[in-house]
């Protein structure tokens, strides 16, 4: 009985054809029309994985993770300066956005490191500040928000609650240089009622001449009480 063979089956061409257009694995440098470049890991004609590119316009350089095109995972960014490179940010990324704990210099002696959410400093983190001031706790929408303490160059302190990177609601105030401490409410940046009193004047560098006098106020606590409470009806009308 004579043996029959099956034809072999192949697929057309251009599926060959396709399948070695593809981007995918490890490739050398890959260039756009515009100069951009990018070296790295692709997947389904994408990039994923480890790479660098390089934005030709801008001089602009990110390392790091890629999913989908996108600076998805942990990565660095870095511009052009005289003398090379200097890194704008490093930390976690998501979408191509600043996303989850990283760094972000806006000078060589500002930065900020701490939470991202969509490119905006929303959690906790601290800032740095180019006068020597530096703001520790929580922020929301690129605003300090919340609780948190600012400490400046001087070494007075603020510790307490903000509202849109302004001073709002309760806190306290350590006038150190002086020896004065003052504690109550704020609102947009101003304290509105409270209490001063004499704090750690024999350490102060610049004691006020003169202690504060004696409250004599029957109840203090009752009057502030009833100015905040005056102070909450004004925002709420």
């Amino acid at each position: 009985m004579p043996i029959e063979k099956q034809p072999k089956t192949r697929e057309p061409m251009w599926h060959e054809w396709d399948d070695k257009a593809q981007k995918k694995g490890i490739h050398h440098t890959v260039y756009t029309v515009a100069g951009d470049h990018y070296t790295g890991d692709w997947s389904n004609n994408k990039k994923n994985g480890k790479g660098t590119q390089f934005w030709k316009k801008s001089g602009t350089i990110y390392d790091g993770d890629w999913k989908d095109n996108k600076r998805h995972g942990f990565g660095t960014l870095s511009v052009p300066v005289k003398n090379g490179y200097r890194k704008v940010y490093s930390g976690g990324w998501k979408n191509g956005m600043r996303h989850g704990y990283g760094t972000n210099f806006y000078s060589p002696t500002e930065y900020y490191e701490g939470e991202w959410y969509a490119s905006k400093r929303s959690g906790w983190g601290r800032m740095y500040f180019e006068d020597g001031s530096i703001y520790e706790g929580e922020w929301f929408n690129d605003l300090r928000n919340g609780e948190g303490m600012l400490r400046l160059a001087s070494g007075n302190r603020y510790e307490g609650c903000w509202k849109d990177d302004l001073k709002h609601g309760t806190g306290k105030f350590y006038y150190l240089d002086k020896g004065q401490l003052y504690e109550g409410t704020w609102r947009n940046d101003i304290p509105k009622c409270g209490n001063m009193v004499d704090y750690a004047r024999n350490e102060a560098s610049h004691p006020t001449q003169y202690q504060l006098p004696e409250n004599k106020l029957q109840n203090p606590e009752a009057v502030i009480r009833e100015a905040e409470e005056k102070l909450e009806e004004d925002e709420t009308d």
